[in-house]
């Protein structure tokens, strides 16, 4: 089928080369310019594992993008990829979105046929009802449920992982209201998806399915934060959490995943959507305590961080090494990342900092913080240094043996357990 994708981020770009891939011809929309030229010359916007291939192989043919929203005049169904960043407040800016569709509804205005708009982007519940749909009939003047449609079709893909996330997913999610019309281009759309691998999916309303990606999100953040704090524990009685975690990620009830305790979680997702789950929750007039506990337990991890690092070396005029920049591995974003608040209180030690990240662009994090030392690899950083804090779990980090032994102070302070312990270096896990 014809399909239109608006928007060209994160999510964006990566929905509409799984789309190609899985045999549709996918049209990207975008006002970047720059990333248009990228798409149509078979050259990925941003580090994805997986995503470059998959661009090189269908660009110029099953996927091509433009600047003009006139193209998904062409296409059956439109999907809103489109970002809703934090206020100050945690509640979520729907400018960006808001904006994309006006101009989807000034070209349904002169389609002719029934089109279904589907939106990815990740809203508080109510939002497509009550905010999306007349914006688009105010648009386009026309009437929703007879001229066309909204869904709802919550993403699940995480950085690093995105492409895989979306070709093999636990789950497809599509939030409407009953139209088999919307139904049937939707079960069109995701057939070559869902029917090779007996894929569930999940039919429900739209305000069920913007409230499913929050409680998705919300929940694993809190999964994290729990043992986290099971790991504070543990150290206090120099017991190993993860040969805990371990034990009781067998529980069926518990599983394996996400139970790695460390120096916490960041990244766009997580940290917006529980902030706008809570901000949302207060708007209502309910008191989200156990969500401002998670967020509180995981604030609290880069200072434990800190701490451990401060009990065997005096910071102030020293060089620390922070090995890590990007939230995780296998993505360039630092969005969220652990490394800006481990930056923050080294810098506020008075300490030299010298950093690394294989792939996030020091330039991003240099505008945040100018004064520290951005060099080419890890052996540079630790060179001369009294100290180095590892905060994202990068392969990479596992196999500097010689260049730990070398430093002016040989002290390891390890947020993801990705260090092996040894001999000739002190060394201390967060939270193990």
């Amino acid at each position: 089928m014809n399909v239109s994708v608006v928007g060209s981020g994160y999510v964006g770009s990566s929905v509409a080369a799984c789309f190609a891939d899985l045999g549709h011809d996918v049209v990207a929309i975008d006002i970047d310019e720059d990333i248009v030229e990228r798409l149509n010359a078979g050259e990925s916007p941003i580090h994805e594992p997986g995503l470059p291939e998959l661009i090189a192989e269908h660009a110029g043919g099953r996927l091509r993008a433009t600047t003009e929203h006139a193209a998904l005049a062409e296409t059956d169904l439109t999907v809103l990829a489109l970002q809703t960043p934090s206020r100050e407040d945690g509640s979520i800016d729907l400018g960006v979105i808001e904006a994309g569709l006006r101009d989807v509804g000034e070209v349904l205005a002169e389609k002719e046929g029934y089109h279904v708009v589907v939106v990815k982007s990740t809203v508080i519940p109510g939002t497509t009802d009550e905010r999306f749909v007349p914006i688009l009939e105010e648009a386009s003047g026309k009437t929703a449920g007879e001229d066309f449609d909204v869904a709802v079709n919550p993403e699940f893909q995480s950085q690093g992982s995105a492409v895989d996330d979306f070709l093999h997913p636990d789950k497809v999610v599509w939030g409407t209201t009953g139209d088999e019309r919307t139904l049937a281009l939707l079960e069109e759309l995701y057939d070559p998806l869902v029917t090779p691998q007996d894929v569930p999916v999940v039919r429900t309303g739209r305000r069920e399915a913007e409230m499913i990606k929050y409680a998705n999100n919300v929940f694993l953040a809190s999964k994290l934060s729990v043992i986290n704090e099971l790991g504070n524990i543990c150290k206090q009685f120099d017991v190993d959490s993860y040969e805990v975690a371990e034990a009781i990620g067998l529980d069926d009830r518990i599983s394996e995943q996400f139970l790695r305790s460390g120096v916490g979680w960041g990244g766009s997702c997580f940290p917006k959507d529980t902030d706008a789950l809570r901000a949302a929750a207060r708007t209502s007039g309910y008191e989200p305590t156990l969500l401002d506990a998670v967020v509180g337990v995981n604030d609290g991890q880069p200072r434990r961080m800190l701490e451990l690092l401060d009990d065997h070396v005096d910071v102030a005029g020293k060089r620390v090494a922070v090995l890590g920049l990007a939230f995780k591995p296998g993505t360039d974003d630092i969005r969220g990342s652990r490394a800006k608040l481990v930056i923050e209180g080294l810098l506020d030690r008075g300490a030299e900092v010298a950093a690394y990240d294989p792939t996030a662009a020091a330039d991003a994090m240099a505008d945040l913080y100018p004064d520290v030392d951005y060099v080419a690899s890890a052996e540079e950083a630790l060179e001369g240094a009294h100290g180095a804090l590892v905060v994202t779990d990068w392969d990479e980090f596992a196999a500097l043996d010689e260049a730990f032994e070398a430093m002016a102070a040989p002290v390891v302070v390890d947020g993801r357990r990705i260090v092996e312990p040894r001999d000739g270096i002190t060394y201390e896990g967060l939270t193990w």
